[in-house]
């Protein structure tokens, strides 16, 4: 027998990780206060059919005093061969017959227990007239008669069922529970293995007990102590190792860069569903370090949309890597990517108001690149002062213009802190933005638009949130160009 199928719960004492759907459930039990429908949703491997399993044991056993007898139903519960309880798999059992059938046979009292319950699991898979058929028994049930509704996809199950059931919604079981349990059916079994070994488990399981004994039984077959290195090569790489290479590659429009990343991933068997909720976890953290620092999170919006739309398609494509391929590559060039055609905005030249000078008609225009003297001086303007608030004016502008994308992409994860001088303090909520823009020919063409725009020479310094150390002047105080400009010289 497998150790999923020997470790199972058979009370509410050895559930893990529903601390408080189990506590709910003992007290209407203590009370004799049990519904005639329940229905639990959740995802797969998280206890639904065991503590339905654990509820209908309780339901049979209500008011029976005969130690014998009660020892008697929670065996046959326990070997499923109960008369009086009857488990329905709706995957295979969904049309309106199956369920008229079983509602006859609800008329007819108890024959060992004291009640009869019906377990009807992945619910969501009854058709529409089953569900019909149903409604009014969950209306109005015998006394005897309990049901217990599981569901993976709590959504197609009717509001009219919906709103006759109890409704418990099951977690993901935490990681920490998991590997609790892990731990104890080892020692169970003398099977040696390494906690970071149990650990990579769990985080692999995705919440679910189920798989999570499933890998272990299958680990313990290799004939020695288990290691983190056999994890590894039972369930293939974790993919976060490649979470920044795809980052990198968005950023900089690299096509090619991601169709290789998406081919290493298949190479190093990485499950694409979890390697999209590695990004989707990024994406959040980008999304939330966006809100906190009053910035527009339409970018990481759309990139969470995007890769949403993604982890629903992969469970049904045909080829995966395909799917995850061109949503990625749909990326680039949109708002998600830095791609964006650049728009720059030009300089509105204001000229310089001096006193008209006498020109000698006779006298010759010199030119300079086609370009008179006159011309060069009409063109003259005067550079903006140099203040935080003038800096900020110009931020968007400056960002814009900045090449290459991936640096022009982190800029706008900065945020404009302070003037030291000529010194322009931008900071960031994260490493990776920071070093992208801190890249030599990012650097080097900022500070030349900065040079273009204030008329001196500025320097840029990038530093994160935990390092804010800086003595930045006041917003209102400001810097005279020329006193700047004297400063340098």
């Amino acid at each position: 027998m497998s150790l999923y199928q020997t470790y199972r719960p058979r009370s509410f004492a050895d559930v893990a990780g529903q601390d408080s759907i189990v506590e709910t459930l003992q007290q209407a039990v203590k009370q004799n206060a049990l519904s005639h429908a329940y229905l639990f949703a959740g995802s797969r491997g998280t206890g639904k059919t065991s503590i339905a399993r654990i509820l209908a044991k309780e339901c049979l056993l209500s008011g029976i005093e005969d130690e014998v007898l009660r020892r008697n139903i929670t065996q046959a519960v326990d070997d499923g061969s109960l008369v009086d309880l009857t488990e329905i798999d709706a995957a295979s059992n969904t049309g309106v017959d199956n369920i008229r059938e079983l509602l006859e046979k609800i008329q007819f009292t108890p024959v060992v227990a004291a009640a009869k319950v019906y377990i009807i699991d992945e619910a969501h898979m009854l058709s529409k007239g089953a569900f019909n058929a149903l409604l009014k028994t969950l209306e109005e049930p015998p006394a005897y008669a309990f049901f217990i509704l599981a569901t993976t996809e709590l959504h197609k199950i009717p509001a009219t069922i919906q709103s006759r059931c109890q409704r418990f919604l099951f977690r993901h079981i935490r990681e920490e529970d998991i590997v609790k349990r892990l731990q104890f059916v080892a020692d169970t079994e003398h099977i040696t293995v390494e906690r970071t070994a149990l650990r990579a488990i769990a985080h692999h399981a995705q919440g679910s007990m189920r798989d999570a004994l499933s890998l272990l039984d299958q680990l313990r077959s290799i004939g020695k102590d288990i290691e983190l290195q056999d994890v590894k090569e039972r369930i293939g790489e974790s993919g976060h190792e490649y979470v920044e290479q795809v980052l990198t590659a968005l950023a900089s429009g690299d096509r090619t860069g991601i169709i290789s990343i998406v081919h290493a991933l298949e190479e190093a068997a990485v499950p694409l569903d979890i390697f999209t909720r590695l990004l989707l976890g990024h994406a959040r953290e980008s999304l939330h370090e966006a809100v906190s620092a009053n910035k527009d999170p339409s970018e990481q919006i759309a990139m969470i949309d995007r890769l949403m739309e993604t982890l629903r398609s992969l469970r049904t494509a045909p080829l995966p890597a395909l799917t995850l391929e061109s949503a990625l590559l749909s990326m680039i060039g949109t708002s998600i990517g830095v791609q964006e055609k650049k728009e720059k905005t030009e300089s509105v030249a204001v000229p310089i108001e001096k006193p008209e000078e006498k020109q000698n008609p006779d006298a010759p225009i010199l030119k300079e690149n086609n370009v008179s003297h006159a011309e060069i001086k009409n063109a003259e303007v005067t550079a903006p002062e140099l203040t935080l608030s003038a800096l900020r004016e110009h931020w968007p502008q400056i960002v814009q213009e900045t090449e290459p994308p991936f640096v022009r992409m982190s800029l706008k994860n900065g945020h404009l802190h302070a003037l030291e001088g000529i010194d322009v303090i931008i900071r960031f909520g994260s490493s990776f933005h920071r070093d992208k823009a801190s890249s030599p020919e990012g650097l080097q063409q900022t500070e030349q638009i900065l040079r273009r725009i204030f008329k001196q020479p500025l320097k840029l310094k990038y530093i994160l949130d935990s390092e804010l150390h800086s003595t930045a002047l006041p917003e209102e105080e400001s810097v005279n160009i020329a006193e700047a400009a004297a400063e340098l010289f």
